[in-house]
């Protein structure tokens, strides 16, 4: 029951941080790793992100900055600049936390960073999709 609970708790958290985006992630999985899939469920989004201490928001521009330092992970920064609009985060809160990133992970990743929030910025557009206002 444990599990099911923690697996509940991470798809209401995964969908209200990614919506489609998160789910068409866990979609893509269920043909080679469904395991994976509900790992990804549990552990990111009923554990931690469920975890009291920080708001969504906070969460949010955290795993921008960790991704656009990795430097190596654009479809998954994709999903989280996405993520960090749906859950209150500016454009310009993006762009900055990004370009902090040039300081600590060098201006490659920063600059790869940059052309990922371009096109999320560029897909909401054509979607009529705005971030969400911050409360």
């Amino acid at each position: 029951m444990e599990n099911q609970d923690r697996y509940q708790r991470g798809w209401d958290k995964l969908r209200e941080i990614d919506g489609a985006a998160g789910e068409r992630v866990v979609a893509g999985l269920h043909d080679i790793a469904p395991d994976f899939a509900r790992y990804l469920i549990e552990f990111p989004f009923g554990d931690v992100y469920s975890r009291p201490g920080l708001d969504l928001k906070s969460r949010e521009i955290a795993v921008v900055a960790a991704l656009t330092a990795l430097g190596n992970a654009a479809p998954q920064l994709k999903v989280h600049i996405n993520g960090a609009l749906n859950v209150g985060c500016s454009r310009q809160e993006v762009v900055e936390v990004i370009m902090q990133m040039a300081v600590y992970a060098g201006f490659p990743a920063a600059l790869n960073g940059l052309s990922a929030a371009r096109e999320v910025f560029r897909e909401r557009d054509e979607a009529g999709q705005a971030e969400r206002s911050q409360s």
